[in-house]
């Protein structure tokens, strides 16, 4: 066995955007269906198996006594205790992703809040502060300036993109910068090598959620960032059938984050991670086809005169268009506008739409479109709303795996309906 206790942070980021391109593409096909799965499997089965249990027996007590020593002195045990501190099928799922990341390790839990919200608890304490970039998603922000101050944590919102900003909010009891890329919902992209450059020069942190992304399209820990997070219940899992979240970093910042989880019981079950495995096999073939539908569906509508704005990153209106063409592989499903008219006209278009249902989620094989101002901000102040971008016309379209010419086709029919 390999012993993980000796780890180091991983080489400084090239101050080209060029090594982005070979890190993203380094996940592909193979790897989603074969990763880290061959010491998973047992009985000769081709698939991991679930194995749908709560305790794990010893043998003999000089079993139990090498198991503890293992446990003490390994950061991954080669065998289980008890379900609350791991199991094989959710191992195997934490092996896959770590692959699919680059990463020495990865955690799965139980959503991808529980993502978010476990990481800033273990790595801030009373009178630290973090910086969390805006145009991010709402629950994130929500738990950053609200939860996190009744126990003494600070954070600062900075604006997304102005790396000047970000530097001149750094204060010296600050520990992290957290952010995402691309964000939600305007898919803006992060300049990697600044970002990680400014973060190194102040021994800072840095956690990025690449939900969006997928690591078929991004890899930010190639790229110098020390944590990424996934909401697994999106692409990754692709099915709109689960919930769980995942943390993929360095054996140093995973295995206290490991510890935690058999505390607080931030857990996966076995047949989640299952379900989860098997979508990842269909994840290159999935997200070429929402890349590819993405840039196609954002195209039309730029060019529709009963739409006012488009946000994707591979249109050249894109306010990081130049960045996001060197970091992704391919911008992925999700295309954010706003309808020329008010909020009763989004409606109006929403309702006419034959193909997306609506829904608050994304990724998956299925197409989903949310009003934003009434799904996932309703509970925010309309002028809170409005400073954070988010018009009662805006309109975020989460494409499936349809047809491409289905869903213009649809939206055309929609359009024309108002």
């Amino acid at each position: 066995m390999q012993n993980h206790s000796s780890t180091g942070a991983p080489a400084a980021a090239s101050s080209t955007m060029e090594p982005a391109k070979s890190a993203a593409s380094s996940t592909n096909s193979t790897q989603a269906v074969h990763a880290g799965e061959h010491r998973f499997r047992s009985h000769h089965s081709l698939t991991v198996p679930v194995v749908q249990t709560a305790v794990y027996a010893f043998e003999t007590t000089a079993d139990l006594v090498n198991y503890t020593e293992e446990r003490f002195f390994w950061s991954e045990p080669e065998r289980e205790e008890y379900g609350r501190y791991g199991n094989p099928t959710v191992r195997a799922l934490e092996a896959k992703l770590a692959e699919l990341e680059g990463a020495q390790d990865a955690i799965a839990v139980s959503s991808g809040m529980a993502a978010v919200t476990a990481t800033l608890l273990l790595l801030l304490q009373p009178g630290q502060h973090f910086i969390l970039t805006d145009n991010c998603y709402h629950s994130t922000l929500e738990f950053s300036q609200g939860f996190l101050q009744r126990y003494g944590i600070a954070c600062t919102l900075a604006p997304f993109g102005d790396y000047a900003a970000i530097e001149a909010a750094i204060r010296p009891e600050t520990r992290l910068i957290f952010s995402e890329s691309p964000t939600n919902p305007f898919m803006r992209c992060l300049d990697f090598p600044r970002l990680v450059e400014m973060a190194r020069r102040h021994n800072l942190l840095t956690v990025v959620d690449s939900t969006f992304a997928t690591p078929y399209n991004l890899r930010p820990l190639p790229l110098g960032v020390d944590l990424v997070i996934h909401s697994l219940t999106k692409y990754l899992s692709g099915h709109n059938d689960v919930m769980a979240g995942a943390v993929a970093g360095r054996y140093d910042l995973t295995t206290p984050l490991r510890q935690m989880q058999g505390l607080f019981g931030n857990l996966v079950a076995p047949q989640t991670a299952y379900l989860i495995l098997r979508g990842i096999k269909t994840l290159a073939l999935r997200v070429e086809r929402q890349n590819a539908s993405g840039l196609a569906v954002a195209r039309f509508l730029e060019q529709h005169p009963k739409v006012r704005r488009v946000w994707y990153p591979f249109l050249a209106s894109h306010p990081d268009h130049a960045i996001a063409q060197a970091t992704l592989r391919g911008a992925g499903g999700v295309v954010s506008f706003e309808i020329d008219g008010d909020s009763a006209r989004a409606h109006r278009f929403i309702d006419a739409l034959q193909i997306p249902t609506i829904g608050p989620s994304l990724g998956g094989v299925e197409s989903m479109v949310s009003p934003l101002a009434v799904m996932g901000y309703a509970s925010v102040a309309p002028e809170e709303r409005l400073a954070l971008g988010i018009r009662d016309e805006l309109v975020r379209l989460c494409l499936g795996i349809e047809e491409t010419s289905d869903l213009i086709a649809d939206l055309a029919q929609a359009l024309d309906a108002i």
